[in-house]
């Protein structure tokens, strides 16, 4: 598994333990730091993993209200919760993180959809991130608005 995909795994995985937990991402990502640094059977967080996790957290609630502004039909808190961070990842990387081509960002996302999700969430996770990548240059103005 390529460096990249496994990192973005583990964001998943963070963002999915801190909304089951009803803990902050912040927490739960030094947890995990905390226990590979201390129990060998745990892979270390790379530093792409916090480089995700980390800038999430920086925009927790723009990308929620993304999330839920074009999620047609679907509150954020109706959604699965698998798929909710499975978009919080996505939307996240899509708008923030120019490293990473927009067509590569969705694949990944509906990929973990897949892995982890019910056989409509890749569908759903597709169109939503695409819906999101067409906006992505007017967020981004909004955004250098805003700052």
């Amino acid at each position: 598994m390529a460096a990249r995909n496994k990192a973005r795994k583990r964001a998943f995985q963070i963002l999915f333990e801190s909304d089951q937990r009803g803990s902050s991402v912040q927490t739960v990502l030094a947890d995990w730091i905390r226990h590979a640094r201390t129990d060998d059977r745990q892979p270390p967080v790379s530093e792409y993993t916090m480089q995700l996790v980390e800038g999430y957290a920086q925009h927790i609630d723009r990308i929620d209200e993304l999330i839920g502004t074009y999620a047609v039909g679907w509150t954020l808190d109706r959604m699965p919760v698998v798929d909710r961070n499975i978009l919080r990842l996505g939307a996240y990387e899509l708008v923030w993180e120019d490293a990473t081509p927009d067509a590569v960002v969705i694949d990944e996302a509906v990929q973990l959809a897949k892995e982890f999700s019910t056989d409509d969430s890749p569908a759903f996770v597709n169109g939503l991130l695409g819906r999101i990548k067409e906006l992505k240059p007017s967020l981004r103005r909004d955004q250098e608005r805003q700052a």
